[in-house]
């Protein structure tokens, strides 16, 4: 069951955010400054700030009473120009749930909910996740940066437009 997040769903996107981030992310192993950005970023009162901030929506996937996806989106967020429409700042779906739809059907409840013109990064060595967005459509229009505590990560932009 895909749904809008509550306030109660929180301390979970705060966990799965973890579990999630780590295991892209860290793949070489955990160090301080890893650590310190994940303990300190995915908490619940994160969460709570997002579902507060009326210019963002985050929408859960349940699956018998857990969370295992979720899909953040950004409406004050623009790419280069604003044909790109809104932003997906987060689709983090748990491992043990990837290649059972649950990423593309997520992305179907914002295009249904909020229109199909949005875009999103994506961390240039995330394979799976940028022949996911190719396969599903989208195109590479850019690349930006995410800063790490001073070190710079270079990402793909994929927009996505039907």
């Amino acid at each position: 069951m895909i749904r809008k997040a509550r306030l109660s769903d929180c301390l979970d996107l705060a966990a799965l955010s973890l579990q999630v981030w780590l295991h892209t992310y860290a793949a070489q192993g955990v160090r301080a400054k890893i650590s310190h950005y994940a303990l300190s970023t995915f908490t619940e009162h994160h969460f709570q700030q997002l579902l507060n901030n009326p210019t963002c929506q985050i929408w859960v996937y349940i699956q018998e009473e857990h969370l295992v996806g979720f899909i953040t989106v950004d409406f004050d967020s623009s790419f280069n120009n604003e044909d790109y429409g809104y932003e997906v700042t987060t689709l983090y779906v748990s491992e043990h749930f990837h290649g059972r739809g649950v990423g593309r059907q997520l992305l179907d409840k914002i295009k249904v909910q909020h229109g199909a013109s949005f875009w999103l990064s994506t961390w240039v060595k995330n394979r799976k996740a940028i022949d996911f967005y190719r396969n599903l459509g989208f195109k590479l229009v850019g690349k930006l940066n995410f800063e790490l505590e001073g070190e710079l990560h270079e990402n793909h932009v994929f927009s996505y437009t039907s």
